[in-house]
């Protein structure tokens, strides 16, 4: 068997502004989902995952698109990969599967699209060497919308896929959802910004407050309901459109106004970032971007939980230079830009204030510009 990683991510900046057709800055994660798979020719799909010692998934090619509501709920991912590639024409003669993640469940990291590109990369390689990155991404994404139900757009299988090690990737999105899916030429939609941590003596904190990241209650498709309604009102395509945050006096709506103010102004802090980051500046410069970003997520979005409010607040107590939620939201963890002295007294101090709070102790560990989805051996 050979072997296939494919990691989490985490933005930089940029919560909820994918979809509004905006900007987005992640890096990938050292936390990886493995992928050891090889060829059958019995027409079966197997698939294990050291996660689930106790669950085999068998089924064949031919039956994956009916039986996608008959198998355990994590073997969709993998399943729905290899039904996506046999669905845009590509020969599956079988294949044998065994999955190992480190990238943390619910922990908003984006172990889902880890998993599904660990998956697709391998089939890629086994099976249609000639998809390009970009319909890798496309067929990932796919998988996840239309096998397992999730509504992700394109952002979590572009930063597993094209992330490099030392980098942030900006992705505009807009422009990258309109690239041709068989073109691996970058049309600027994408670019990667040198990202060099321990050069400044800096660390990215990640907090796992323990809270499961989970879009509860259709919060997180209320919101995206919230931004169409407040783009229509406005008369553009996408919040993309809207340059100012005066534009959107004539929202008079106060939810659907705080909504876009948040998506106008994120977008406005991913660039802001990214050209800090271009010229070469201190990271630090970009800390108090971040903590203006948890305050709009908080506020305006109206994302953030106590937990993760807590988590920011003693991270900056500490001495991180920014701090703020990342990912969906409801739930799940916190980024901290720290000077790698003081990660064990923030780390600390996060934990201190949890206890109080009677919460449960948060995971934390240190992560840094990894490398995309790749063959590891």
């Amino acid at each position: 068997m050979q072997t296939w990683v494919a990691p989490g991510r985490v933005n930089i900046i940029g919560e909820h502004t994918d979809y509004n057709d905006g900007f987005v800055l992640p890096i990938a994660l050292p936390l990886v989902v493995r992928c050891a798979a090889q060829a059958r020719a019995d027409g079966q799909v197997r698939v294990v995952s050291r996660q689930r010692p106790d669950e085999t998934v068998l089924v064949p090619v031919a039956e994956l698109a009916k039986r996608r509501d008959g198998v355990p709920g994590w073997s969709r991912y993998p399943l729905g990969v290899v039904a996506e590639f046999v669905r845009r024409g590509h020969r599956i003669s079988g294949v044998e599967l065994e999955l190992d993640g480190a990238v943390p469940i619910g922990a908003g990291l984006s172990s889902s699209a880890a998993l599904s590109c660990a998956v697709a990369i391998a089939l890629r390689d086994l099976f249609a060497p000639a998809v390009t990155d970009r319909e890798l991404i496309d067929l990932a994404r796919a998988a996840e919308n239309g096998y397992v139900g999730a509504p992700t757009g394109l952002l979590d299988q572009s930063a597993s896929i094209l992330c490099t090690a030392g980098h942030a990737l900006f992705l505009d999105v807009r422009r990258f959802a309109a690239e041709a899916v068989d073109a691996d030429t970058n049309s600027g939609a994408h670019e990667q910004i040198p990202f060099d941590l321990a050069r400044f003596g800096l660390e990215l904190l990640v907090i796992d407050t323990g809270q499961p990241h989970e879009l509860v209650d259709g919060g997180y498709g209320e919101r995206r309901a919230q931004c169409e309604a407040a783009a229509a009102k406005l008369g553009v395509s996408a919040l993309r459109d809207v340059d100012s945050v005066a534009a959107l006096a004539r929202i008079t709506d106060v939810v659907l106004r705080r909504r876009a103010r948040h998506v106008v102004t994120e977008n406005a802090r991913v660039l802001t970032v990214a050209e800090k980051l271009r010229s070469g500046a201190d990271p630090r410069a970009i800390g108090p971007v971040l903590t203006e970003g948890h305050a709009s997520l908080r506020d305006d979005f109206e994302v953030s939980t106590p937990e993760l409010d807590a988590a920011v607040a003693a991270a900056l107590a500490a001495g991180a230079h920014g701090a703020r939620m990342v990912g969906g939201g409801f739930g799940g963890s916190v980024l901290a830009l720290v000077d790698r002295e003081r990660t064990e007294a923030v780390v600390a101090d996060v934990r201190n204030r949890f206890a109080r709070a009677g919460f449960a102790e948060p995971r934390t560990f240190v992560v840094g510009p990894a490398a995309g989805a790749h063959r590891a051996d």
